[in-house]
């Protein structure tokens, strides 16, 4: 397995050890991703050992974590003042076509590049984009899956991860860097950073291992660390993200941070006390407005201090 399949297929463990996945759905997803019935088995076993015993859901029955979280009093962070976003499409490597949702800002400071987590382009990342130009930051937020038909071509949540994890790490980096030329042409004269959330996170890391000059900022938000990464030659202010209880991610925390060092880049390296893995999306089951506010306002002062 690549260590971006080895992470989705964990993720999918470490949701059922926690209770968010049924095992017959845990089974379900892990075969979409290659696993045989006796891997996937050893996997949970292994998962519900380190974690304890799987907890039951606590959700209606079959529910999974693709469940929308209860609604919470409080709005999610800055979403009073977002922008609505607009699919677009644009130029990427090859030939091919990228899909995205863009979201201008009235009078934009910078531009963000927006990265979803393993379930694709999806109404939660939008609304991101969207609160990110209402800050003053227009937003691309890219379709990872654009070669595959996009993730609107997906009905099931589950095979749009798996989508994912077939996909080599160039293409996603070609990709990605596409999408810093669309934000260069839509944005002149402005700053580019990026955002990332989950396996979004990771592709932020993987970003950063390209160097390009262009990105000023990044903010990895619980991402998986690339194995070996190396950020020479990058230039971009890294604010690294994580929460207390997400101990798979946090397990990288510290080569990150090494890494970071050694690039010398400019860096902060955060962790929420008492959050979990995802504690930013609004519409998981693991959602902690506490922690998702304080996050976003670091951010927003992260990129106003070096995106402008």
């Amino acid at each position: 397995m690549t260590p971006f399949q080895r992470y989705i297929a964990e993720e999918i463990a470490v949701d059922h050890a926690d209770g968010l996945l049924t095992r017959r759905e845990a089974l379900r997803r892990l075969g979409l991703l290659g696993l045989t019935l006796t891997a996937a088995s050893s996997l949970l076993a292994a998962c519900a050992n380190e974690n304890g015993s799987p907890a039951t859901p606590s959700a209606t029955p079959g529910a999974t974590s693709d469940t929308p979280a209860p609604t919470s009093p409080v709005a999610p962070p800055g979403s009073a003042d977002a922008v609505a976003t607009e699919a677009i499409t644009f130029p990427g490597p090859d030939g091919r076509t990228l899909q995205g949702a863009w979201a201008p800002a009235a009078d934009p400071r910078g531009a963000v590049l927006v990265v979803h987590e393993n379930k694709g382009l999806n109404d939660h990342i939008r609304s991101v984009a969207g609160r990110l130009a209402g800050a003053g930051y227009s937003a691309l937020a890219i379709d990872l899956l654009s070669e595959e038909g996009g993730t609107a071509s997906f009905a099931d949540p589950a095979q749009a991860t798996a989508a994912l994890s077939t996909v080599p790490p160039q293409r996603f980096s070609q990709d990605m860097r596409s999408g810093i030329d669309e934000l260069t042409r839509r944005v002149p004269d402005r700053r580019i950073g990026a955002v990332g959330f989950c396996f979004g996170g990771g592709m932020t890391w993987l970003l950063l291992t390209t160097g390009d000059p262009r990105l000023a900022a990044a903010v990895p938000f619980y991402g998986p660390l690339p194995d070996g990464a190396d950020f020479a030659g990058s230039r971009a202010a890294v604010l690294a993200v994580y929460a207390e209880l997400d101990q798979r991610v946090n397990a990288s925390r510290d080569a990150a941070t090494a890494a970071l060092e050694r690039a010398g880049l400019v860096h902060e390296v955060v962790t929420y006390p008492g959050a979990d893995h995802a504690f930013f999306n609004d519409t998981g089951p693991r959602y902690n407005a506490d922690a998702a506010a304080q996050a976003y306002d670091r951010m927003l002062a992260w990129f106003g201090t070096h995106l402008g």
